[in-house]
């Protein structure tokens, strides 16, 4: 089995800048959730409107990801706020990105995102749901703070 590295947290909370200085760093393959989710279109269950997203059941999106891990003969880096969904058996850690209130809704504002979608994922970011889901999913996790540099705490995790 491939070793892999789950990269999770808030959406805009830096989880695909993290994940591509990591699988630079590392030399590991880097795996955007986003296109397995177009590649296996089985595990979108509709589209909410009101959140302008699909609506993906992360039970199927988990065995995807379970297989891809086993299959793989490359260590990979997995990015996505879903990924920490991935059994805690199939990761050799679980990264959740965190960034302060401020850095989150300037960076979500610059995405055009609506104001209720802000707040929604400000929400998450405040009530740590990733984090929380992560760790009661077993995983061994370690937290990174975004707006802080970056390097000198990924130096910190794999020394």
């Amino acid at each position: 089995m491939a070793k892999a590295i789950l990269v999770t947290g808030s959406v805009g909370s830096g989880k695909t800048t993290v994940s591509k200085l990591l699988a630079k760093k590392l030399r590991w393959t880097y795996i955007d959730v986003n296109l397995i989710i177009k590649k296996n279109p089985f595990v979108v269950t509709g589209f909410d409107t009101k959140r302008d997203s699909k609506i993906i059941d992360t039970i199927k999106l988990s065995k995807v990801l379970a297989s891809l891990i086993l299959k793989s003969s490359k260590n990979l880096i997995i990015d996505s706020h879903l990924s920490h969904y991935v059994p805690a058996q199939y990761a050799n850690l679980c990264i959740v990105t965190k960034c302060s209130l401020k850095t989150l809704r300037k960076r979500l504002k610059k995405r055009k995102y609506t104001t209720a979608k802000i707040q929604e994922n400000v929400e998450a970011e405040i009530f740590d749901v990733c984090l929380i889901e992560a760790l009661e999913s077993g995983h061994h996790v370690h937290v990174l703070k975004t707006d802080k540099p970056i390097q000198r705490q990924l130096k910190n995790i794999f020394h």
